[in-house]
């Protein structure tokens, strides 16, 4: 079984060295979304290891999609170049780098786990969920929903 797991693979062009495959984690470091010094520490050292596809944790699409306030985003131009920087460095160890693209919908705004369960509100500087519909989550307030172009 072992044998394999060493075994080069390619995916639709994309060629693996090995089959060492490093998961989305979540980090709950960034700020207003961008990558740092704790990413590039992170995700290039699973790349010095020898894992052949690095991924970055949930990466929101939008800035009230995100599953905390310190989550990576991918929706300002600005963003993409610490991601750049760390792709390249992921890329010079002959890694992959993968993203996760995420909306969290009505389960964004929680907390990070050390800093206790729950939401973070409006009156925190956060900005109202939004989800495919007006139901809250599990107790939570209820989010700004897109049912019938409701917006």
């Amino acid at each position: 079984m072992s044998a394999h797991l060493f075994a080069s693979l390619a995916i639709r062009g994309i060629n693996l060295n090995n089959r060492i495959v490093v998961s989305p984690m979540c980090q709950y470091s960034s700020r207003d979304g961008f990558a740092n010094d704790w990413h590039f520490v992170h995700l290039g050292s699973r790349a010095v290891g020898g894992a052949a596809l690095v991924f970055t944790e949930a990466t929101a699409v939008l800035p009230e999609g995100r599953i905390s306030p310190q989550d990576l985003g991918i929706w300002n131009d600005a963003h993409v170049e610490p991601l750049s920087r760390i792709t390249r460095f992921i890329h010079d160890q002959g890694s992959v780098a993968g993203m996760q693209l995420a909306h969290a919908g009505r389960k964004a705004s929680t907390r990070r786990p050390w800093e206790g369960h729950g939401e973070v509100h409006e009156r925190d500087g956060w900005q109202k969920v939004v989800a495919p519909t007006h139901d809250p989550d599990r107790g939570r307030s209820a989010g700004r929903g897109t049912e019938h172009g409701n917006n």
